[in-house]
C-alpha cells in the first residue's frame, strides 16, 4: 500500500512539473526587454528559469530523487546490531547463588550436636541480656578444650548467668558449669535415636541445598533463553555447558559436606 501511494505522488508531481515547464516556455519575455531595467536580451545576463525541455527537466529531477532514495537505503543497510556477551554475568550470578547455598548448608550443619565438641555448635543460640537479644557468638568466645569439652568465655563477665541460661534452654542438651568467669560445657555421647534423628536432618538439609543449586542453574538457563537471537547460538550452547559444570561442582561439594557430617555423627 505504501508503494502505490508513493507512485501516485510521483505521477502527480510529474504532471505539475510538466505543466509549469510548458507554461514557462510559452511565455513571451520580449516586453520585459523593452522596459528600462527589464530582462536583458543577452543570454548571459538573462534572469529567469533555464530553458530546458520539459522532458529533460523531469528527467534531471527524477534522477535526484532516485539518488536520495538510494542513500537512505544504503544508510539503513549500513547499521549493524552488536551482540552483547552475557556469558560472564550469567556465570558469575549462578556461581554466587550456588556458593551462598553451600555456605548456608555448612552453617546449618554446624548447629547440629554430635558426640564431638565444635566451636560453631553454639553460634545459633540466642542470648537475652539487658533486654536485648543477640547471638551467643557476639557475647562470648567459644573454644574447644578437648573433643568432649567446650569453653565459653564472655566478653563481659557479668553476662555469665545469661549465657548459661541460654545454653541450658537450647535443644542441644548441654548443661554447662560456671568456672570462674567462664563456662565449661561437657558434650555427652549421642544415643542411637539421637544419631538417627541427626542423620535425617543432614539428609534433608543436603537435598534442600541441592534444590537451591538447581534453581540457580535454571535461572541461568532462562536468562540465556531470553537473550534469543541477540546471543549467538554456539555461544549459548557453550554457556549452558559451563553452567551445567558449575552445577555438578557445587552439588558434589554439598554432598561431601553432608557425608562428612554424617560420619561425624556416627563416630560420636
Amino acid at each position: 500500500m505504501a508503494t502505490s501511494l508513493l507512485l501516485r505522488r510521483a505521477v502527480s508531481c510529474r504532471s505539475v512539473l510538466l505543466r509549469r515547464c510548458i507554461d514557462l516556455q510559452s511565455r513571451d519575455f520580449s516586453a520585459a526587454v523593452a522596459r528600462p531595467g527589464g530582462v536583458s536580451s543577452d543570454p548571459a545576463r538573462r534572469i529567469g528559469p533555464p530553458s530546458l525541455a520539459p522532458a529533460e527537466f523531469i528527467r534531471l529531477n527524477a534522477r535526484g530523487f532516485a539518488k536520495g532514495k538510494k542513500s537512505k537505503d544504503d544508510s539503513a543497510a549500513g547499521s549493524v546490531d552488536v551482540a552483547t556477551d552475557i556469558g560472564p554475568s550469567v556465570k558469575e550470578a549462578a556461581k554466587s547463588q550456588m556458593d551462598a547455598a553451600v555456605v548456608a548448608l555448612s552453617r546449618e550443619l554446624a548447629k547440629l550436636r554430635t558426640g564431638r565438641a565444635s566451636a560453631g555448635m553454639l553460634d545459633h543460640i540466642i542470648v537475652e541480656t539487658g533486654g536485648v537479644k543477640m547471638p551467643l557468638n557476639r557475647l562470648a568466645v567459644v573454644s574447644v578444650i578437648d573433643p568432649k569439652t567446650l569453653s565459653v568465655n564472655p566478653y563481659d563477665p557479668n553476662t555469665v548467668k545469661e549465657l548459661e541460661k541460654a545454653i541450658v534452654s537450647s535443644p542441644l542438651g548441654l548443661n554447662p558449669q560456671v568456672d570462674g568467669q567462664r563456662l565449661i560445657a561437657n558434650i555427652p555421647p549421642l544415643t542411637k535415636e539421637h544419631m538417627q534423628a541427626m542423620n535425617k536432618v543432614v539428609a534433608k538439609s543436603c537435598e534442600d541445598v541441592k534444590q537451591s543449586i538447581r534453581r540457580a542453574r535454571q535461572k541461568a538457563l532462562d536468562t540465556i533463553k531470553k537473550a534469543g537471537s541477540s546471543f549467538p547460538k554456539d555461544n549459548a550452547k557453550k554457556l549452558e555447558k559451563e553452567v551445567d559444570e558449575l552445577t555438578k561442582k557445587f552439588v558434589k561439594s554439598a554432598e561431601e559436606i553432608c557425608k562428612a557430617k554424617e560420619k561425624e555423627i556416627i563416630s560420636g
